[in-house]
């Protein structure tokens, strides 16, 4: 399994469809259960944390004069 921290947001997304799957089939043993069930919670985090990540950075755009985006400003200034 791939480093959830490594993910992209279409990566853990894809992820974490293939686990809810798996845990609604309910075909696996308990304490794979649990390892999925886990699995889920730490891809569902990431991709949280990635939508947050897009969402500021598209708050920052700045505008030209013209109104056209000129770029994006840092999120701490």
């Amino acid at each position: 399994m791939s480093d959830v921290e490594e993910m992209s947001f279409e990566q853990a997304i894809k992820e974490l469809e293939t686990v809810v799957g798996q845990l609604e089939r309910g075909d696996v043993a308990l304490d794979e259960s649990i390892a999925l069930y886990e699995r889920g919670a730490a891809l569902k985090a990431r991709c949280e944390a990635k939508l947050k990540e897009a969402e500021e950075k598209v708050a920052k755009i700045t505008l030209g004069e013209n109104g056209v985006p000129a770029g994006t400003a840092p999120l701490d200034g």
